[in-house]
């Protein structure tokens, strides 16, 4: 293969990802902010996490982070501007727990990368909303709600991720990045 034709196939291949991770991007945002909601008393459930973790599963972890942190950072600027800067960070972290390494979604790390979600997530925007508000009394019901949120995306990870692994979608995902 010449030197030029490897340069293009790079080329096509950081483009393949580059669009994909805009579309985990979309998807995501959408996720949050219109898709599914279920109302809670500190807030409401929504499936942008689990848009992440899925994310998190096929994209390279660099693609996955920016997909994680634009996604969520967007609809928080539209809904919550207060959270952009914290949503960066904490969902560029969470997402950085998964692998794109297995052939399979629901592989042990990713199974642990989801548990450790669920505490990492309601931790990090418990300890950002003392800043934001100042009262470290606003901190336990940030965890809570973040919490129910966590846990009910992870419990959809695991569903999608099964069903997604029951039909071998990840090899075929994967040939097209």
């Amino acid at each position: 293969m010449s030197q030029i034709t490897q340069t293009r196939a790079a080329a096509r291949q950081k483009l393949r990802l580059l669009v994909f991770s805009a579309l985990f991007a979309a998807l995501i945002a959408v996720a949050i902010l219109a898709l599914f909601h279920i109302p809670i008393p500190t807030g409401y459930i929504h499936l942008g996490d689990t848009f992440i973790y899925l994310a998190g599963c096929l994209l390279p972890t660099p693609y996955a982070v920016a997909a994680a942190a634009i996604g969520a950072g967007l609809a928080d600027l539209l809904t919550y501007p207060m959270w952009v800067l914290p949503t960066l960070v904490i969902k560029g972290l969470v997402v950085a727990l998964f692998t794109a390494k297995s052939d399979r979604f629901l592989c042990r790390r990713n199974l642990a990368a989801a548990v450790l979600a669920c505490l990492l997530s309601p931790g990090a925007y418990a300890l950002a909303v003392i800043p934001l508000t100042g009262q470290a009394a606003s901190a336990l019901p940030q965890f809570t709600g973040t919490l129910i949120q966590a846990v009910s995306n992870g419990v959809f990870f695991f569903l999608t991720g099964g069903a997604l692994d029951a039909c071998r979608a990840k090899a075929r995902i994967a040939s097209a990045l």
